[in-house]
């Protein structure tokens, strides 16, 4: 295996992880909150400061990156990860516990500015690299809900954390070793793409991607933060197993998940505008319709509209890979890390709110309405002028 290709493969790695840990949480709640006498209400905004971090933190990582060393920023990223990890499955109390998700969310945010920017360095076909990424990161959230589910059924919550935690300190051990620190000053020329609008209508690219950002971040996060407890309870007709339950997530996140990849292979051939709109568009009824769902109704939109959202991430990484040098291009990704999981932090209370004032019912058209700023987003972005 070539040089640039172990990169990519760690990159991809990192990126499931980065994800599966993010959820471990959301998909253990469940459990967690009665061994401290708690609703999953009460515990659940403990997440809150965690999910703040794993946005804020990347202003700086990404500047570290850029001015240090990115594949050293990913080192620590493995281990940080499998020490953050680790120290949750020992903890006692609830303070204990935000404190560590809080490290967990400042150790994450290393992986998007950084590891996206290694990734768009060595990509030799931007969008089919992007896609592949996005299948591993949302493969990611999908195992977390299945294998923490899985694993908190059998053998307890605290092993969903230490049994990642071990695999998080092996994969650094083996990064190492097979990735020198001359990367950083390798890039594949192929995949720095030239934008593809005048500069007199670049403001509406920039304006375009401030609102779909921040409108799919705090959509993508509140729908994968939710969707075990929202399966738990709607899906009560087909099952109540808590393994059963994590599986039919996965079953759905997956679905997004390879929806990436293709989207991606799209993004090479079409317009970004002509993959941008349709998706936006049918993330907006979908989420809508399944507020008032259960059963098989509820597995069937929810797995269009995480099609959608995970759709959308594609699409955001690849119009600023595009737009941006490899040389600040790691801070261009912070700041549109900062701005997304920021405002995505903030989705974790948001649940916690709409769930306690109306359940389900009432979060899901809230996030339907929000959703409205995605397809603006759409409208508004401007048309390329492919070079063929």
């Amino acid at each position: 295996m070539s040089q640039t290709k172990k990169i990519i493969a760690y990159i991809n790695i990192a990126h499931f992880i980065d994800h599966y840990a993010m959820l471990i949480f959301a998909a253990a709640v469940i459990v967690i909150a009665p061994t401290f006498n708690m609703k999953y209400g009460e515990l659940l905004p403990y997440a809150t400061p965690g999910f703040i971090a794993f946005g804020a933190g990347s202003l700086f990582t990404g500047w570290l990156g850029d001015k240090w060393s990115r594949r050293n920023m990913m080192a620590i990223f493995f281990f940080g990860m499998g020490l953050t990890l680790l120290g949750v499955s020992f903890i006692q109390t609830p303070l204990q516990l935000g404190i560590m998700l809080l490290l967990i969310g400042i150790i994450a945010s290393i992986y998007h500015p950084v590891g996206t920017s290694m990734l768009v360095a060595h990509a030799e076909k931007l969008g089919k690299e992007i896609g592949i990424n996005g299948v591993w990161g949302n493969a990611g959230v999908a195992s977390s809900a299945l294998i923490t589910g899985v694993i908190t059924q059998y053998l307890g919550w605290r092993i969903a954390f230490l049994a990642p935690a071990i695999v998080c300190l092996v994969i650094g051990i083996s990064y190492l070793r097979n990735i020198p620190s001359s990367v950083d000053l390798i890039i594949t020329k192929s995949s720095v793409s030239p934008a593809r609008v005048s500069k007199s209508v670049m403001i509406w690219v920039m304006a375009s991607l401030v609102i779909t950002v921040i409108a799919s971040s705090i959509a993508f996060n509140t729908i994968t933060v939710a969707l075990p407890k929202l399966f738990q309870e709607r899906l009560s007709g087909l099952t109540t197993n808590t393994a059963a339950l994590g599986s039919i997530t996965f079953f759905v996140y997956l679905s997004g998940a390879l929806a990436q990849y293709i989207i991606g292979n799209l993004l090479d051939k079409h317009s970004l505008k002509n993959i941008f709109l349709p998706l936006a568009i049918v993330i907006v009824p979908t989420i809508y319709l399944a507020s008032t769902m259960s059963d098989y109704g509820l597995i069937v939109l929810a797995i269009v509209f995480i099609v959608g959202i995970f759709g959308q991430v594609t699409v955001n990484d690849t119009m600023l890979g595009k737009y941006t040098a490899d040389e600040w291009r790691g801070r261009a990704y912070a700041a549109r890390y900062f701005l997304g999981f920021t405002a995505a932090g903030l989705s974790v209370g948001l649940v916690s709110i709409l769930y306690n004032q109306g359940g389900f019912d009432l979060m899901l058209k809230a996030i339907a309405g929000l959703s409205l700023l995605t397809v603006i987003g759409a409208i508004i972005f401007p048309k390329e002028n492919r070079a063929n």
